[in-house]
């Protein structure tokens, strides 16, 4: 990394984050550190699926004496408190669960987002449906993940159209079985974001009702444990540089990418293809703009009870 990258990055972003990881990478070379990065990744999570797949990290951070761990969750919530309980060092989520862990007290910063992508989540209906519009969800049941990205999504769509959650049957399920309500139709819609999305729409031809454009931005975002990231300014650098190196190959090379990550997500190519086309990958330091975006999402959810307190997202960026 030459030092006019890390002086622009300062520049154009910033980012209190970059002016840290710049001073760091800059210094006078020292004796490597040994250990380890426990990565906590969503097999949802495109870009670290990539990025385990390939193991550019692992070359990356080689010279910097880390390994890499790759440690699965099954959704976003439980990646926080597997980052809340020690379990891993970084991870990477969508807007909602680091509202919920900085709620329950987690120790985390938020590292960096990916830009918005309001179209890869949405409001799923079987394609015989007779629902045509979010108001007609008024009474019926709607599965979701609590505390995923998808709860603020129906938050707003409910809004919009004049309704609360208490106007609509909320059932709180993980995918996989959401999924299986959803297809034995013991619900009558879901809330779900890619991959997850694109697979129900092409195996079984569920139609979205609603989506985000328009209404929610969908930020992913990278944390990392408080006082990790501290300690590794180096070793966080390496992980944002690969982040943005692989996210730009993935968008690059959406097919060849696709047939990379299929097989691990355990979903066929076509399906994948079509979820990667729906996200954006390009990783940059928080902004104002976008914390204060967070901290509107986390107001809504304490006015709905659905946090115990309000938080300042502002504790949480990494200054």
């Amino acid at each position: 990394m030459t030092r006019s990258f890390i002086q622009t990055l300062a520049r154009t972003l910033r980012a209190p984050l970059a002016a840290l990881l710049a001073t760091a990478v800059l210094a006078p070379a020292v004796q490597a550190q040994t250990g380890e990065l426990r990565i906590g990744y969503q097999k949802s999570a495109s870009l670290f699926v990539l990025q385990k797949a390939q193991g550019t990290l692992e070359k990356r951070l080689a010279p910097l004496g880390f390994g890499v761990k790759w440690v699965e969750f099954p959704a976003g919530p439980q990646l926080l408190e597997g980052l809340n309980l020690g379990a891993v060092d970084v991870g990477y989520v969508g807007e909602a669960p680091p509202i919920f862990g900085q709620a329950a007290g987690a120790k985390f910063q938020y590292i960096g987002f990916d830009p918005a992508a309001p179209q890869a989540e949405a409001i799923l209906i079987p394609k015989d449906s007779a629902i045509k519009t979010v108001a007609d969800l008024k009474g019926k049941k709607v599965a979701l993940n609590k505390g995923s990205n998808v709860h603020y999504l129906l938050v707003r769509l409910l809004e919009k159209s004049g309704l609360k959650l208490t106007d609509i049957q909320v059932v709180y399920l993980p995918p996989a079985d959401a999924r299986a309500a959803f297809e034995s139709k013991a619900v009558d819609a879901w809330v779900i974001w890619d991959p997850f999305q694109a697979a129900a729409e092409k195996a079984t031809g569920a139609r979205v009702l609603a989506d985000g454009t328009g209404v929610v931005n969908n930020y992913q975002f990278y944390l990392g444990e408080r006082e990790f990231v501290a300690k590794n300014a180096k070793v966080i650098q390496a992980w944002f540089e690969d982040s943005v190196e692989r996210g730009t190959w993935l968008k690059n090379n959406l097919r060849q990418a696709a047939e990379v990550i299929a097989p691990l997500q355990g979903l066929p190519v076509d399906v994948v293809e079509l979820a990667l086309r729906r996200y954006e990958f390009n990783v940059k330091p928080v902004t104002p703009e976008v914390a204060a975006g967070q901290q509107k999402i986390a107001d809504t959810f304490f006015e709905l009870k659905l946090i115990p307190k309000a938080i300042s997202i502002s504790d949480a960026v990494a200054r």
